[in-house]
Formats: C-alpha cells, sequence, structure tokens
C-alpha cells in the first residue's frame, strides 16, 4: 500500500490507487463517549474512528460498501463542558422494538447522569470506500456519489455527534487549517465494533494519539479484554 503526504498528513491509497474522499463536519456540541467507562459519560477528545463511520453512513450508504477510516483533521480547540442528562436504565432488544411488542418506561426507569461533552467542535474526515464481492459498480462510482450528496447537503438521516441530540452539519472540505499545535496522547481508543456469529457485539480497540491535529487510523484494530474479564 503506497502513500502520498497531503498538506503534512500521510494518508495511504486505496488498492486501486485512489486517495480517500474527503467530509468536513461542524457542530455545536459532541459526545463521543468512552465505552469503558459505565457510570458517567466522558467525551473522547476527538471523534473516534466509529463516529465518522457514522457520520458518513448517514449521508451515503449502500449494503455493498463500507468506509474506512484514514486520518481524522482536528479544525477546532478542544473545548469540554459538563452537562446533566436524562437516560433510561430500561432499553427493549431491537428486535422486540421493532416488532412492537415492548414498551419502555421512561419516567419508572430515568436516571439523571453527568455527562463531559466537547463544544465547537469541526473536524475533517478522510476515508476509502471499500465495496464488498456483491457490488454491481465500480468504487469510483461509489464514491462519486458521496460526493455529490456532500455538495447538495443530501443525507439520508440527520448526521449526529455521538448522541442524536448533537447534530452536524458536513460540507464539501475547505481551507480552514487545523489545530496544528495539537499533540495528545489519547490512550485506547474504539476502533470498531462488529458482530460475532451469536451476535454478541465485539469491540477493535487502537492506541490513538493526535500530532500536529491529526489523528491517523491504522487499517484495523486489536480486540482487548476489559479489567472484569469481559470482552470489549
Amino acid at each position: 500500500m503506497t502513500t502520498d503526504v497531503v498538506d503534512g498528513i500521510q494518508l495511504p491509497r486505496s488498492k486501486d490507487g485512489d486517495l480517500p474522499v474527503v467530509v468536513q463536519v461542524h457542530g455545536e456540541t459532541a459526545l463521543f463517549s468512552r465505552p469503558e467507562l459505565k457510570v458517567e459519560r466522558v467525551s473522547y477528545p476527538v471523534m473516534p474512528p466509529s463516529a465518522a463511520v457514522g457520520v458518513l453512513e448517514a449521508i451515503f450508504w449502500k449494503p455493498e460498501i463500507q468506509y474506512r477510516i484514514v486520518a481524522i483533521e482536528v479544525l477546532n480547540p478542544i473545548k469540554q463542558f459538563t452537562i446533566r442528562r436524562n437516560e433510561t436504565s430500561d432499553v427493549a432488544p431491537l428486535a422486540e422494538a421493532i416488532r412492537g411488542t415492548r414498551r419502555v418506561n421512561t419516567v419508572a426507569n430515568r436516571d439523571q447522569r453527568n455527562a463531559v461533552c466537547l463544544r465547537d467542535v469541526g473536524y475533517r474526515i478522510h476515508a476509502h470506500i471499500e465495496t464488498a464481492a456483491h457490488a454491481d459498480k465500480p468504487v469510483a462510482a461509489y464514491r462519486d456519489q458521496l460526493r455529490r450528496r456532500v455538495r447538495r447537503g443530501a443525507c439520508f438521516q440527520q448526521p449526529y455527534l455521538g448522541t442524536r441530540e448533537f447534530t452536524a452539519e458536513f460540507r464539501w472540505p475547505d481551507e480552514t487549517p487545523r489545530q496544528r499545535n495539537l499533540d495528545q496522547d489519547i490512550g485506547i481508543m474504539l476502533h470498531s465494533i462488529r458482530r460475532d456469529t451469536t451476535g454478541r457485539p465485539r469491540m477493535n480497540w487502537f492506541a490513538a494519539r493526535i500530532v500536529e491535529g491529526v489523528l491517523s487510523v491504522p487499517e484495523s484494530g486489536i480486540e482487548l479484554e476489559l479489567p472484569d474479564g469481559g470482552v470489549a
């Protein structure tokens, strides 16, 4: 796999030799919860790749494609704030929710939790589009569809930044400079989520670090066990 240096960022080319597609996102607030913290919601200081995939899939998604994030530029200074949010402690399984066979009493099962969130965020997402074996179009066609939707501001559903009440705006990338003086060790960060043959979610992680305002994302993460013996 070859890499190019674009504006000081090492960007790997796809197997077809193409540079990643780029989408710029902004929002007034964001909450990228760290999965290893179970009680209070504490945001990562920067958008993780799993959240970036969610934003791109809200703009353009097909069952025959998937996004692979390669880099995320931090455009705004990291600013945090704390709020208390109402959350429900009783969540219906997805299958029951779809069938409508179970209702959740949000009043009886309401909890208040502190949340450490981010304010006034901006990111530039660099991602490759990869096609599945059953894709009936070349990958270039899907890239062009994504780019057209970004230019028009079209999306399948409203993108959000970690939680649905924190909506995201997206646009064609401009010349907004990144935070080149930002260097920060984040520690372990969620890379991606997949499900095994039993349907149980399995989380992959990577050692994250922001260097000159850029979070570089490896092609794959590693599956780790949590301290309580469960699998992340």
